[in-house]
């Protein structure tokens, strides 16, 4: 549950959280999700660090608004305001998906530092974007008003194509609901309509002035975001850790907990030991 609001410049509200003790850890979720996607992890994490979760502008619990600017640079911009509202130096710094271009975007183009970054099936290099993607971008008002039980449909076979193993009904029902009804529908297809490829393309060629540790965690099974792209990031991108997990999709929360779970453990722990 996201219990606390930041408001931002035009008014959004943005829900987030803090719980725990120890050093700050932001996790920093993607499309179509929402922190809810972190949040067992997070839990995890939270018995030695203090964990800091929140939904992107138009996404999970935050505010989805008509005419609502939801790009890649405004959730960057959000991040790196965010940070600063928390009072958060140099926080330790988990990302997934869109996640990835939006924390590498707060910290190479707004300033924002990290003592680390960990950047799980993120989006950071070209080619991405789906032919789907290019659909709605194309025609983002006509999906907006298809009938809400084939909208409900299409969701639910798009996000049950992220994970590499089935769905259970309760994980299905808690990734798609937040895009239902009438806030919900036109908010799925607004951001992807506001996908861009140029919000990577402007920071790719920085990943090789990163001066803190990354580390890189990927799905074998990635579908939406095939591995060859995770193997590229980690030539691009100095001090790297770089890890493979098998059995896992793009949903690698659901697909592998126990696996990524310890690897982020161990990584952050020693990050805290030095």
């Amino acid at each position: 549950m996201l219990t606390e609001t930041f408001t931002w410049q035009d008014g959004s509200q943005v829900r987030w959280s803090r719980q725990g003790s120890g050093p700050a850890l932001v996790f920093c979720h993607g499309t179509p999700w929402s922190s809810t996607l972190w949040a067992p992890i997070a839990d995890a994490l939270s018995a030695d660090f203090t964990v800091y979760l929140w939904d992107m502008l138009g996404y999970g619990t935050s505010t989805m608004a008509s005419g609502q600017d939801v790009s890649l640079a405004t959730q960057g911009r959000l991040l790196a305001a965010l940070l600063a509202y928390w009072e958060l130096d140099q926080p330790d710094v988990i990302a997934h998906d869109y996640g990835g271009a939006v924390s590498l975007r707060a910290h190479l183009l707004h300033g924002a530092k990290y003592r680390s970054l960990a950047l799980v099936d993120v989006v950071a290099l070209a080619p991405w974007g789906s032919e789907f993607f290019r659909l709605v971008a194309d025609n983002a008002d006509v999906f907006a008003q298809v009938p809400a039980p084939l909208h409900e449909a299409l969701v639910r076979t798009y996000i049950g194509g992220a994970a590499h193993n089935p769905l259970s009904v309760e994980q299905l029902s808690t990734l798609v609901t937040p895009w239902l009804g009438a806030k919900g529908q036109p908010a799925f297809y607004r951001q992807i309509a506001q996908a861009d490829q140029r919000y990577t393309d402007e920071i790719e060629t920085l990943y090789a002035t990163l001066e803190l540790p990354v580390l890189i965690a990927w799905g074998a099974e990635d579908a939406w975001i095939p591995v060859d792209r995770a193997h590229r990031l980690a030539e691009l991108i100095p001090s790297t850790e770089f890890h493979v997990v098998p059995r896992a999709g793009h949903l690698i929360q659901l697909d592998a907990p126990e696996h990524l779970t310890a690897l982020l453990q161990r990584w952050l722990l020693a990050k805290s030991s030095h």
